[in-house]
């Protein structure tokens, strides 16, 4: 996991991400609620929508990508930007709170046809890894088994709560209109419709100011006591 927004990576957008350097200090949890929470993740406080469109693009300009026989700027790497939105009625000081989170998903590639050696060959693979644990991911929610393997990978760890539990789930295709790729693009409109499948119970997040500040308070003591 690389925090994007975070200090300046010793890593060029265009380095091998598999020769990052540094101990990685990014955890993934869930609160109390079953909301995903990552610590060590630079967080900012927008008020405008130029902040939060200026916040996205600096995140976009760190994104890892290479050039390939088949992209000039192929991206090696998944991309997460989430939005947190708190709103406060000044009557009943109740508060509504959602979290929407944008996801750029790297595709799968064949590497035959992509013609990636070494490092991004090791990037291909682990992409390739990641959208199988996704898929996996996906079917279990579909076909509404018990057990859901959200932690056979990081990426389904951190799409957790956007993928089941109250949430909505909405997904969009690129495909090529080439007729050499009409396998990769029947692959991911079967990918896309199983997504589509995904059937939730949307709930409205509707809280109070004093269950707001509890359940903030039992975080930070769990958060203390992990780091003893």
């Amino acid at each position: 996991l690389i925090d994007v927004l975070g200090a300046p990576q010793a890593l060029s957008p265009r380095a091998s991400l598999t020769s990052s350097p540094g101990k990685e200090t990014i955890k993934i949890n869930k609160d109390a609620k079953g909301t995903v929470v990552v610590d060590g993740v630079t967080e900012r406080w927008v008020s405008t929508k130029e902040e939060l469109a200026r916040a996205m693009e600096e995140g976009i300009k760190q994104r890892h990508i290479t050039e390939t026989k088949m992209n000039v700027e192929s991206s090696r790497s998944h991309l997460l930007f989430t939005i947190l939105v708190e709103v406060t009625n000044v009557e009943t000081q109740r508060t509504n709170s959602g979290k929407l989170t944008l996801v750029d998903l790297a595709g799968s590639e064949r590497t035959k046809k992509s013609g990636v050696q070494g490092g991004a060959m090791e990037e291909a693979k682990a992409i390739n890894k990641s959208l199988s644990a996704l898929g996996d991911v996906i079917s279990s929610l579909t076909q509404k088994e018990k057990h859901i393997p959200y932690r056979n990978h990081k990426l389904t760890q951190l799409l957790s709560d956007s993928l089941g539990g109250a949430a909505k789930t909405l997904m969009f295709v690129n495909v090529s209109p080439a007729a050499s790729n009409a396998e990769e693009t029947a692959s991911s409109l079967q990918y896309a419709a199983r997504a589509k499948q995904i059937k939730n119970k949307v709930s409205r997040n509707d809280e109070s100011q004093e269950l707001i500040a509890l359940r903030q308070e039992n975080l930070r003591l769990q958060r203390m006591v992990g780091e003893r």
